[in-house]
Formats: C-alpha cells, structure tokens, sequence
C-alpha cells in the first residue's frame, strides 16, 4: 500500500503548493484584486474541467479491475478511449469558451477590476484544456497499473516547471495575473507529452491498430455507464465548491481573497490525502478484478488506517502553523488578519473529510460508479438549504460550516453504501 500511495502523496502535495505559489506570487502585488481574480479563474476552469475528471477515476477503476483480471490488453485499450474522450472534449471546450465563461461569470458578484483580471487569466488558460483534460486518463492509467513513482515525476516536472514560470513571468517580467495563466498553459502541454511517453507501453502502434477490441461495443457500454455516473456526481460535487467561492464574494474583496488563501489549506489537505484514496482506488480495483473478498477488505481497512491518521497529523499542522502559511501567502494586512480569523474551519476539515475522501477512492476501485452519484444526489439535498441558510445567519463562518457538513453527509451515505461492494465481490 505504502509503494502505491507514498509518490502519490509526494505528487500530491506539489498540485497545492503550486495554487500556493500562484496565490503568493500575485499577492505579493499589495492587492486583494488579482489574487481574487486568479482564484476565481482557476476555480471557474476547475469546475468546466473537473465535469470530466471521470476520466481520471473512471480509467483508474476500469484498468485497475482489467489488471486484477489479468487482461493487460484491454487496460491498454481503456486509456486509448480515455485520450480519444479527453482531447474531444478539450477541444470543444475551446471552441465554446465565450459562452461557458460569460455564463460562469455572469454568476459570480464579483468587482469590475476582479473580473476583467480573471477574464485575462481565463482567455489564456482555456489553450490548455486538451492537455488537462487528457492527463485525467493518463494519471488515472498509471495510478491502475501502480505506476505511481510515474505520476509523481509528471506533478514535479509540471509544477515544477509552472512554479518557475510563474516567479519568472510574474515578479521578473511583470506579466501580472498573464504571467500566472502563461506559466500553466506551458507547464499544461509539457506535462501531457511526458505523461503519454510515460504510458508509451500501452500506446504501441500494435495497440492502436486494435481497433476491434478499442471500439468494443460491450467495453464501450461499460465506460459510458462509469463515466456518466462520475460526471454527475463531479458535476454536483464542485458545484457545491464553485457555489462557496461565488457566495464568498458576495461578502467583498478582502473576504474573498481571505477565502482563496484558506482554500490552499484545503487542497494541501484534499491532495494529501487523496494518496491514500487512490492507493485504495488500485487496491481495491484488483481485489474485485480478482475477486478476492479478503483483499478487499484488506485495502479498505489498511488504506483507510493511514488515511486517518494523516487526517490528524494535517488538521494539527494547519492549526499550529497556519498563521505562518497565511503570512506566506499574502501580504495584504486585512486578509491576513480575516484569514486568521477563519482558520479553525480549514484545521477541523481534515478530520472530518476524511470519511469521503477515503470511501470515494474505495467506490472507484469497485466502480460503484451509480452509489456514488446517488449518496451525492442525497448530499445535495442536506447542502443547498445548509448553505443557503447558514450565511444568512453566520456570515463567512457560515459558508465555511456549510463546506464541512458537506464533507460529512457524503462519508455518511457512503460509508450506508459500502456492505453493497462486498456483497458483490462474494457472489
């Protein structure tokens, strides 16, 4: 377990310390503006791209049950759809881009300067929606095969590089939130020709003939039903998180750029402990693909042990050292101290998201794809009158109160769910 999950941990925590430096960098501007104008757009480009992020968990759980099996063809096959899927979607993306983010930021009450900022940082950003997309198939593949140590050299090279761009771009060159959006286009397109060299094994010329097996009808049926059912779960899911940044603008500027900064404590500890999840999403795909009951509840147990220990270890962290992350972060006195005043929320966040972060990865494993998206459609039903109500009530720290009974009620649906996974590894 510690083999698959130790270089996603590694890859992970870079993901986040690149949102970090995106956000340090501009907020060493002196101004609340571009550092709310970054965040918006990377979350409005999260919410378009992450509606196919069942490509990432979809692959993940289809290959890792193929490989259980034994059948190292059809893994090979299920990213070759994955990337047809990918760059098909990426590219029209591109063409629609005026009308999905006029839409998205016609929603969001956010300042003039704060939207033409994003509207810049969004216009370049878009050229990379294949590529981003595209690397969903391509790190779900490689976390299926327990190639991990792969994905953690993809997340360095990509964010490393974009780290560097950025500093460069934005503090050398005075590109501003341009420099932020041009450092990830490049760092976007590179880390998509690594990652395809990386799975070069299942995209020999001999695999790509295979057009019989590839267009499958059967294999084609089944992805379609996975991938749907994760898309409307995703779809829901970062809704939910799209409707707190936009909500959070509504209280100003200070308080939105409060929020974006404090929202980087929340993906170090969503990435962090996503290893674990994934190593469960490997594990637990084989132990199905195999139908071995034993190692199923073997790879949820052991996965999930680590996974809550981690929970701890990050919410004690975040607690202790969050006034020096903070000050790290941002240089504008009145969000350093509205950030500082939020901190509690994004301490207890780990502990009590780490039900639904773990049980998600066990469910992909599994490919319980329809549960997932029927525990969300139930999450939602407890969340939208939560966060309609609690601001109204308790301002900002109602939002984020809101944020974590989310967490709360998709662990409890699920963890309802989960005996269904071993009766259907027993049959």
């Amino acid at each position: 377990m510690l083999k698959i999950a130790l270089p996603i941990v590694l890859s992970n925590a870079t993901v986040p310390l690149l949102g970090a430096v995106d956000t340090g960098v501009v907020g060493q501007l002196g101004q609340a503006a571009p550092i709310a104008a970054v965040g918006m757009g990377a979350v409005i480009l999260a919410s378009f791209y992450w509606i196919f992020g069942f490509l990432r968990m979809g692959t993940s759980g289809l290959a890792a049950q193929a490989r259980g099996a034994g059948d190292h063809a059809e893994a090979g096959a299920i990213l070759i759809r994955g990337l047809m899927i990918a760059f098909a979607a990426g590219f029209a993306f591109i063409l629609l881009q005026w009308l999905l983010f006029s839409a998205a930021l016609s929603i969001a009450p956010a300042t003039e300067e704060v939207e033409s900022l994003a509207r810049s940082y969004l216009r370049i950003r878009v050229w990379g929606a294949p590529a981003t997309i595209g690397l969903y198939a391509v790190t779900g593949w490689l976390i299926a095969m327990e190639r991990t140590r792969g994905v953690l050299v993809l997340q360095v090279w990509m964010n490393g590089l974009n780290i560097a761009l950025d500093l460069m771009f934005v503090l050398k060159f005075g590109w501003g939130v341009q420099g932020v959006a041009a450092a990830t286009l490049i760092a976007e397109w590179t880390g998509l020709a690594l990652g395809l060299w990386l799975c070069r094994s299942a995209l020999m010329p001999e695999f790509l003939r295979d057009r019989r097996r590839i267009f499958d009808r059967d294999k084609l049926v089944r992805m379609a039903s996975v991938n749907t059912d994760i898309m409307i779960r995703s779809v829901i899911l970062q809704g939910a998180f799209t409707s707190f940044v936009f909500l959070g603008a509504g209280f100003g500027e200070v308080t939105q750029a409060s929020n974006q900064v404090l929202l980087q404590f929340l993906e170090i500890t969503a990435f962090a402990l996503d290893g674990f999840a994934f190593a469960a999403e490997a594990l637990v795909g084989q132990a199905v693909g195999a139908r071995s009951l034993a190692d199923l509840r073997r790879s949820a147990v052991i996965t999930s042990q680590w996974g809550v220990g981690g929970a701890f270890v990050l919410g004690l962290g975040f607690w202790l050292g969050g006034p020096f992350l903070i000050d790290v972060l941002t240089t504008e006195p009145s969000v350093r101290a509205a950030a500082r005043g939020w901190l509690f929320w994004v301490a207890l966040a780990p502990i009590v998201g780490i039900a639904c972060w773990m049980l998600d990865g066990i469910f992909i494993g599994a490919t319980r794809t329809r549960d997932m998206r029927n525990a969300m459609i139930v999450t939602l039903i407890v969340y939208a009158p939560t966060v309609a109500l609690l601001p109204l009530v308790m301002g900002n720290d109602g939002l984020w109160a809101a944020l974590l009974v989310l967490m709360v009620i998709r662990g409890i649906t699920l963890w309802r769910l989960y005996p269904r996974i071993e009766r259907m590894v027993a049959v």
